[in-house]
């Protein structure tokens, strides 16, 4: 372990922690024969408690060895504990102090201690700093007005049930449910659809836990209590990107009949969403925190599977890789990498569409989509009508933010930043002169339309000129002549941190369904496009040597074949998290999640008849699946840059016009190298401070 290890200046300091992807960090007598174990159910490590309590298990192997008698700080808890049918011993512990906390068992002279920490229910644990102020929005769920910076209410447990037409409607009496209730089976019996929402608030975010009802209730020494539950867990991730400030007013969304009519439990929180904070660190806390609030109500989670598209899926990407172990599979739709390969599209889109309104127009229509790479040009139109608004400090600030609190360069410069880059400072750091977050927004080099150039899409003088206008964004997110420049250690600490999702870290012990909606060609454009599910791979790949964790199933846009193929990815996934549980070999967790994947299981495609075809996928692609589903690209790949995308800042090179396929005049040379006055980027090396992240389960001060 090192501590107090400093990414670089003024940036938060970060902890490397070792975290035992079980939750079962135990003390042990010497002679094995005989041991004592104690060991903590809710959390990933004995360190990572919060919310007073945590979930307990004693394993005594010794023979005919009697119940075990239990402390915590010195106090009896035996009571708490209930004998399991593995022979085992579960309790919640309750009421633990603030800070450290020792839970002890003794049986006959053998006695085995655990340390554990606790922390509050309101965080932070290990995302670091807070930000303040922080604006509540708990009426929003009916719960009570809480007090600001908190945001902390009582907890309430409602009932739902679905209807005959498919919805989901309150219910005031779960033992009493209307006519028109429709039903689901339970251990192959019939039963009425009624669930239980439980509502309230952690790490200042408002959360949602949702379960059948048909027994007693859950209890967490008891699971038999509610034989409705599977025993498994759909965490819900939302999508969008947006600079925080506030407790947001939805989660993901809990009432999901594909997965509770399975037995599944689901959960999300309003910071599991990124359009309420695009923190994936403060994500992966969140759902941490989340997740072991609903093991002390429901019980042991057999695993926990992944769930959500877009900003979803770049939290289930950058969980698995970052914080391994809060997710044991993940199904990710539509996905993206992480934030900072997002916005640098959304930045390289604003600048081409502020050019080609002005000294572009003269751009057809399939130059300006060639110069983007993508399928379709309002795929970049979409991407900045979106998005662009997160680049700068007050333009995208949620009604939850007052104006009075809002930031003004004069009239209020202490004011909130609604910036997406808000929620990494804790990662990248603030530049003190600025007071902005450091940026790691580079365009340096970048020879847009390359590609373009190549194909004859393009002129000599039309890529000459655009590299000449394009520009760049500064810190207030407003277009100036100079192309972007990246703080250097943001960059660094970018890489360092995996806030860039290098891959190399948990992602290679996770299995992976990428489920991927064509939206590559659709009419009026759609910032959702394939080519990044092969990002993510290629990241892989570079990583570890290869992506066999990872499957990517394309399909068209219809709501009847995504409901199908969400589906078979449940269904598989669950299948493959079995397999690997029950391997008994040596092999790690990598070689497992490899080896136990399904035979039916694999890259392919939905075909129009709504047949899946099996078929490794590969990009650009070839075969059935790449003529159904033609992958483009986007405008720093068509710019030269690899698959991967990988350098957040390229390393330089002179220009050599003998390489273009193209004769330039003296002038339109001219014209490059005051574009390029340090010359373009060289995609043959990698980026400027490129690394991979070497340390998993990262702490910040």
């Amino acid at each position: 372990m090192r501590t107090g290890r400093r990414i670089g200046w003024a940036v938060a300091a970060v902890t490397v922690v070792t975290v035992a992807l079980t939750g079962a960090i135990s003390a042990s007598s010497e002679d094995d024969a005989d041991r004592l174990l104690v060991s903590v159910v809710s959390n990933p490590d004995p360190d990572l408690v919060s919310g007073g309590d945590v979930l307990v298990r004693v394993t005594d192997r010794a023979d005919d060895a009697p119940a075990p008698d239990m402390s915590r700080n010195g106090a009896d808890v035996t009571e708490a504990f209930a004998e399991q049918p593995d022979g085992t011993w579960l309790g919640l512990v309750t009421d633990l102090e603030p800070g450290r906390n020792t839970i002890s068992a003794d049986s006959g002279l053998r006695r085995t201690t655990l340390e554990v920490t606790n922390h509050d229910r309101s965080g932070p644990v290990f995302a670091g700093a807070q930000q303040k102020p922080f604006f509540c929005r708990t009426t929003e769920f009916g719960l009570a007005a809480a007090e600001e910076s908190r945001c902390a209410a009582p907890t309430t447990v409602d009932y739902q049930y679905r209807t005959t037409s498919n919805d989901f409607r309150p219910l005031p009496d779960p033992d009493d449910p209307p006519a028109d209730a429709a039903t689901v089976t339970v251990g192959g019996e019939q039963r009425p659809y009624v669930v239980r929402v439980e509502t309230g608030t952690i790490n200042r975010a408002v959360y949602e836990i949702a379960a059948l009802h048909t027994g007693d209730g859950p209890s967490p020494t008891r699971p038999s209590a509610e034989p409705a539950w599977n025993g498994r867990l759909a965490y819900v991730f939302g999508g969008g990107c947006n600079g925080g400030y506030h407790q947001g007013d939805r989660t993901a969304g809990v009432l999901n009949d594909l997965l509770l009519s399975r037995g599944y439990a689901v959960a999300s929180s309003t910071l599991n969403v990124l359009e309420n904070n695009c923190g994936t660190v403060l994500s992966a806390e969140t759902a941490m925190m989340v997740k072991e609030r609903f093991v002390e109500v429901y019980g042991p989670v057999t695993h926990t599977i992944g769930w959500g598209g877009s900003g979803g899926a770049i939290q289930q990407y950058q969980i698995a890789d970052a914080y391994p172990g809060i997710l044991d599979g993940i199904v990710p739709t539509v996905a993206y990498p992480d934030p900072l390969t997002v916005l640098n599209t959304v930045a390289d889109c604003g600048l081409l569409n502020t050019f080609f309104a002005g000294h572009g127009s003269d751009f057809t229509a399939e130059q300006r989509r060639a110069v983007s790479g993508f399928g379709n040009y309002a795929t970049c139109v979409e991407w900045a009508r979106q998005f662009l608004s997160r680049l700068r400090p007050t333009d995208s600030c949620a009604t939850a933010v007052p104006e009075a609190a809002r930031w003004e360069m004069r009239g209020n410069p202490k004011g909130v930043r609604c910036l997406a880059a808000e929620q990494w400072v804790n990662q990248l750091g603030r530049d003190t002169k600025t007071g902005f977050v450091r940026s790691w927004m580079d365009n340096t080099g970048v020879q847009y339309g390359l590609a373009a150039l190549g194909s004859g899409a393009i002129s000599g003088e039309q890529f000459a000129r655009l590299n000449a206008a394009l520009g760049g964004y500064n810190v207030l997110g407003d277009r100036v002549g100079k192309r972007m420049v990246a703080d250097p250690v943001a960059l660094s600490s970018a890489y360092e941190t995996d806030l860039f999702n290098t891959a190399g870290l948990g992602l290679r012990d996770t299995p992976v369904i990428d489920n991927r909606t064509f939206l590559d060609q659709k009419e009026g454009g759609d910032i959702h496009t394939a080519e990044m599910s092969f990002v993510i791979r290629e990241r892989l790949i570079e990583a570890n040597g290869d992506a066999d964790n990872q499957v990517i199933i394309i399909g068209g846009p219809e709501q009847d074949r995504q409901d199908k193929a969400l589906a078979y990815a449940l269904d598989a996934m669950e299948r493959w998290l079995n397999a690997i549980a029950a391997d008994p070999s040596d092999a790690d967790r990598a070689s497992k999640v490899v080896a136990n994947k399904p035979d039916d299981l694999g890259d392919g495609c939905y075909l129009p008849s709504g047949e899946r075809v099996r078929q490794k996928l590969s990009y650009p692609g070839e075969g059935r699946c790449a003529e159904l589903y033609p992958l483009s690209a986007n405008p720093r790949l068509a710019a030269g840059a690899d698959l991967a995308m990988s350098a957040l800042k390229c390393e330089l090179r002179p220009i050599d016009f003998g390489e273009y396929p193209v004769p330039f005049t003296p002038e339109q040379r001219s014209v490059l190298r005051d574009a390029f006055p340090g010359g373009v980027c060289d995609t043959d090396r990698a980026g400027v401070s490129q690394s991979r992240a070497e340390h998993r389960w990262l702490r910040y001060d």
